[in-house]
């Protein structure tokens, strides 16, 4: 569904630089740059654009070691701006952050991770197991050491988290503010981790160096891929919800039998658990998860790990589909949930179970909570189950192809544009202080979600975003999947020479 490649097998444009083009096939990119031209646009910028939007998800190199090395102070380096807090005590940082950062024409993540520590608690515990969910979820990572201390047990620890997980690891030795430094430095071959970069990164020494290696050890895309890509083989299914929805019942009763341990007690399942399950002649792999808590930062123990785990689940998975208690009102954390799958860019089923425990009053209430409370994902398909008898279970496959197919359609240039010209020429964009932005030309730059490029003659406001996502759905279907619009506004000639 996806076109990655002109029927009429046409060659770009002559001079067109060999990049990623997204979803565009060669003749159509030649077109589309064409198109840029006649408007006025900075070719870089259009060609930035498609390559930004089109890319899918881009490569994450986490950054990690123990407390107060300075893992904030390099994280602000390589974005080049503050924004990681930075103190000089440790434990400032607590959460895994991801940053956008770009080195030497390349873009990539960036993930600023709390110190790792070894037999703690608390709090404590909850910070390091966010750095190791962060290796896991990493394609590359940079191990920070304080070279003025030197190695520690705590460092040795990481060390050996490392080589289990197995990841390309380039080693920074902070904290080296003048070749004096570098000596403590070379002391970090000990570790074996291959050359410690001597860096300091509150004054950029050596980081450039540093960078480079990263860009080496950093695949050009994510090492995930999907079930459904080039080689084949089951596609992803997440059941995520609530603890005590019925995810297990559920995947059990897809699979006709007891898979999963099911209990009335909420938390049963800690671990994703994968199941290959043959329906309607196809294979899925359906992982059932933990249940999301309510404020998973505040939590402890099992059932942190558990949180964690349920969201590296979704990230590898294709399509979410979401249980929600139907006997019971739709509460913030359902919406937290939703929320999450979206902003991972899945494909979304909405299942409610325990539809056969309804009767037509709390039928008539939910209706009007769906409307009020997941306004913001009409756009999924619905099915009322129920795990316990087995009702409308045949409905979730169809469901689930729907949200896939919708997932990985992809508009043809030509289309689109006639479609935005038509819909521009209707519904104009509202004028605001005496001027009236215009939307001259977009594509689509990528699927899995659909996401697309507006070039536009000015500013466009979210509320007439929203519009044009509305619009694209009534006209192209996109059903089960979020849309991605990013708009680019044209300069004025001869700004980018001042």
């Amino acid at each position: 569904m996806n076109d990655q490649t002109q029927p009429d097998g046409s060659d770009a444009y002559e001079g067109a630089p060999e990049h990623d083009h997204g979803a565009l096939g060669d003749a159509e990119y030649a077109e589309f740059m064409e198109l840029a031209v006649e408007e006025g646009f900075d070719l870089e910028d259009v060609e930035g654009a498609i390559e930004a939007a089109g890319h899918g998800p881009l490569p994450v190199l986490a950054v990690v070691g123990r407390p107060n090395v300075g893992k904030s102070t390099l994280v602000n380096r390589i974005i080049g701006r503050r924004e990681a807090v930075v103190e000089d005590k440790p434990g400032v940082t607590r959460d895994r952050v991801t940053y956008e950062a770009e080195w030497a024409g390349r873009r990539f993540k960036v993930v600023d991770t709390g110190g790792w520590e070894q037999d703690v608690l608390g709090i404590d515990a909850s910070v390091a197991a966010q750095a190791e969910y962060a290796i896991d979820a990493a394609d590359a990572v940079v191990f920070v050491v304080d070279a003025k201390v030197g190695a520690t047990d705590t460092d040795e620890a990481v060390v050996r988290l490392l080589r289990k997980a197995g990841k390309p690891v380039v080693l920074c030795a902070n904290k080296v503010d003048g070749p004096s430094g570098e000596a403590d430095a070379a002391y970090l071959w000990s570790l074996g981790l291959g050359e410690p970069y001597p860096v300091s990164a509150l004054h950029g020494r050596g980081t450039g160096d540093m960078l480079d290696q990263v860009l080496e050890v950093l695949p050009e895309a994510p090492r995930e891929t999907f079930g459904g890509g080039g080689i084949g083989g089951p596609r992803r299914i997440a059941l995520i919800g609530r603890p005590n929805v019925g995810k297990s019942s559920l995947l059990n009763k897809v699979a006709g039998e007891e898979r999963v341990v099911v209990n009335e007690q909420a938390g049963t399942t800690r671990d994703p658990v994968d199941e290959l399950i043959e329906l309607g002649g196809v294979t899925w792999k359906f992982v059932d998860t933990a249940g999301i808590r309510k404020r998973v930062h505040l939590q402890q123990g099992a059932d942190y790990y558990a949180s964690l785990r349920t969201a590296a689940a979704v990230e590898k998975a294709e399509v979410a589909v979401i249980l929600i208690d139907a006997s019971e009102s739709i509460s913030v954390q359902d919406q937290r949930i939703v929320t999450m799958a979206v902003e991972a860019g899945r494909a979304i089923v909405l299942a409610f179970n325990k539809w056969d425990t309804l009767d037509e009053e709390r039928r008539y209430y939910l209706e009007r909570e769906i409307e009020t409370e997941l306004g913001q994902v009409a756009w999924a398909p619905r099915v009322n189950v129920s795990a316990r008898t087995g009702r409308h279970m045949e409905k979730l496959v169809p469901a689930i192809e729907t949200a896939l197919a919708g997932w990985e359609t992809r508009v043809p240039t030509g289309r689109l544009n006639a479609f935005l010209g038509e819909l521009v020429a209707a519904h104009p964009h509202p004028v605001r202080g005496g001027k009236q932005p215009r939307i001259l030309f977009g594509t689509q730059a990528g699927t899995k979600p659909p996401r697309f490029v507006l070039f536009a003659s000015g500013f466009i406001e979210a509320g007439y975003r929203r519009f044009i996502e509305r619009r694209l759905r009534e006209e192209f279907g996109f059903d089960g999947t979020p849309i991605h619009i990013s708009v680019r506004v044209r300069e004025k000639r001869g700004a980018k020479r001042k």
